[in-house]
Order: structure tokens, then sequence, then C-alpha cells
């Protein structure tokens, strides 16, 4: 609900604060370069035995991004509120692989949580406040979306509060770490396959993104519209959740390594079918790609870097993954429109297609196997 008000809706308050939509997009790729460069960061320092729990961690950002919220509602200068909005995005994109580790470290101390269905809600909650926000903004205007990220913050701060996590006592030993990872040099030596994993996700990534950020003018290429976008939208999200809540089922029929080099075929799939397709019931047709795709990419992502990381890497893990989508957003944000301007939607989506070939390529054979 937090990216439905603050991701969703980040041109429909900017443009309304007076930014053009290229200072919108330099916004959010500082903040994506931003995030990219302190996740890690944090994370490192998440990872130390003696650092404050997970919990408590997430309990800071989200204070920081209700004050954000609440000093959004009195800037009155315009670079004042880019800034302020920047870093919202930014502590938004932070907020992620916090919370993935939160739910991989319940796991792991034997919480029962699912996190497949866990993560299908949250599909459900982004369209549901998307919906309702965009009946509320149509009447009320910008001042509803810092209003909608303050409540939906203060109501996470609450169910985080409720939610019983303690921090593990277990501190690492010279018997069981094989090596140090406190910068990261030190973590891609120890980690070197899934160094790999990483670029080939960037790629993926990057052709999703294009997909993604670019859909209207695809579906004008196909002969639609808005409401045409709407509609292809809404399939590609719906498809998502059967595989979501399912997905500790399907672990229990493979391993999870199996299901992660799966996302990235699929991912190609969506990409070369959104370059073939004549027309938009055909479009409609390969929105279904996204079951296997980002619906099944993020679930088993979280589950794989859950399954191959030491204990006091864990963090760090979800981070580097988390970063892989920030660095293709922030790569495709600044590519796409380029690419559209000067050679065309087709040449954007082979573009996207072979990019996501190429990361499927590298996942398919560069992932270690999963206990």
């Amino acid at each position: 609900m937090n990216f439905a008000a603050i991701m969703g809706y980040s041109g429909f308050y900017l443009l309304g604060s007076g930014f053009s939509n290229t200072e919108i997009g330099i916004i959010i790729a500082i903040a994506g370069i931003l995030s990219a460069v302190l996740q890690p960061v944090l994370a490192s320092y998440a990872d130390r035995p003696e650092s404050p729990s997970l919990k408590k961690s997430l309990q800071l950002l989200l204070v920081l991004q209700l004050i954000l919220g609440i000093a959004l509602l009195f800037c009155k200068s315009i670079l004042l509120t880019g800034v302020v909005y920047g870093c919202g995005v930014t502590l938004l994109q932070l907020l992620t692989p916090f919370i993935n580790s939160l739910g991989m470290e319940s796991i792991n101390q034997g919480q029962t949580l699912n996190f497949g269905i866990a993560r299908g809600m949250g599909s459900v909650a982004y369209a549901a406040l998307s919906y309702v926000l965009g009946i509320i903004t149509s009447r009320t205007g910008i001042t509803a979306v810092p209003v909608c990220i303050m409540i939906v913050t203060l109501i996470l701060m609450g169910c985080l509060a409720l939610f019983p996590f303690t921090k593990s006592n277990s501190v690492p030993t010279k018997d069981n770490v094989k090596e140090k990872t406190s910068n990261p040099l030190q973590f891609f030596r120890k980690y070197k396959r899934f160094t790999i994993v990483l670029t080939g996700c960037i790629l993926i990534y990057l052709g999703h993104v294009l997909l993604n950020s670019f859909t209207f003018q695809i579906v004008q290429s196909k002969g639609g519209g808005s409401s045409e976008m709407g509609t292809a939208t809404a399939i590609a999200a719906m498809s998502e959740l059967p595989t979501l809540f399912l997905f500790g089922y399907m672990l229990k029929k493979a391993r999870c390594d199996t299901w992660f080099r799966l996302t990235g075929i699929f991912f190609t799939l969506k990409s070369l079918g959104s370059l073939l397709a004549p027309n938009m019931t055909v479009f409609y047709g390969i929105q279904i790609f996204q079951m296997l795709g980002w619906g099944l990419m993020a679930a088993a992502s979280v589950y794989y870097v859950n399954s191959i990381m030491d204990t006091e890497d864990a963090i760090k893990g979800q981070a580097y993954i988390t970063m892989t989508y920030t660095l293709g957003s922030v790569i495709g944000a600044f590519l796409g429109g380029a690419l559209i301007d000067f050679s065309g939607v087709n040449t954007m989506l082979l573009f996207a297609t072979i990019s996501a070939a190429a990361g499927a390529v590298i996942i398919f054979f560069g992932a270690e196997k999963t206990a």
C-alpha cells in the first residue's frame, strides 16, 4: 500500500506540484540510485550481532517515513517538495529488503508464516488502494497523497508493533563463519555465483521495467488507449495471485532454485509476446506470462536468497537482490524514453526482450541448488 501511494501516484503528485515529466524522472532516478547505495550499507550494519533487531530498524525507518509524509503537507517550495518526496521514495525502497528479511528470519526461527500468501495479499492491497486513492484524488487533489502516506505508514507501524519477533541471539564464531563479509568485496568473493545471479536479475528487471513504465506507449502501438492499458495491467496483476498464494505448495513439489530459474524464461516470453502481438486481444493474452514471471520472482527470489545465505549475511543478501530491481528501474527510466523517441516502441520492446533473455540465461546457469 505504501508503494501504491508513493510510487503509484508519484507522477500525479509531482505533476500537480509543478514538476515536468523530465524532472519527475530525474527525482525517481536519483532516489533509486541513493537507495541502491544505501541498501547494502544499512543491511551490512543490520546483520551485525550487536545491531538493533530488524523490527526496531524497521520502526525507525517508518518513523522517518511518517515525518516525510507530514512534511509534504507543509512544503511551500517546489525544490523542497522534490527533495522530500525523493527521500520518501528512497526510504520506501529501503524498507523492502528489511521486511523480506523479517519474514524469512521469522520462518528460520520456526514461526508459521506463508510468505507467498503475504506477498499475494500485498498485490491485492496495492490494487485496492490504487483504485480508492484514484477516486479520492479526483475529488480532493494532490493533498490526498501525503495524507494517505501518513495513514498507511501508521497502519504499518501498528502491524509491526504486533508482529511477534525476537532478534536471534546466535553470534557467529570462528567455527561457523567461513569468511567475513563486512564490505561488498568480501561479500561478493564469498558468494561468487550469487554475484553472477545478481547480474542476471538486473538484466531481467531492466526488461520488466521497460514494459511496465511504458505500458501506455505499448498499448497505443497495438491500437489501444488508457482504458485498454488499465485492463491489461489488471490482467497482469491478477495473474500473479495464483502463483503467490500457492508458492508454499509449489516448494514442496520442486526446489526453490528450480522455480527461480524458471522466472527468467517467462519474463522473456512476456517481452517477446509484447513485441510480436499484432493487436490488443493478443496483448491481453500474453499478460498471463506474468504468472510465472514477476509473480514467481517476487516470492522465489526471497526464498532463494534465504536458502543460500549464511545467517550473518541474510539481510545483506535480501538487500542486494532488491537493489537489482532498483538498478533495473534506474537504467530503464533513462533508456526507455530515449529508445522510444529515437527508434519507436518496437525497438524498445526488442531491447527489453534481448535484455530479459540474457538475464534468463545467466540465472538459469548461475543459480545454485538449494536444499
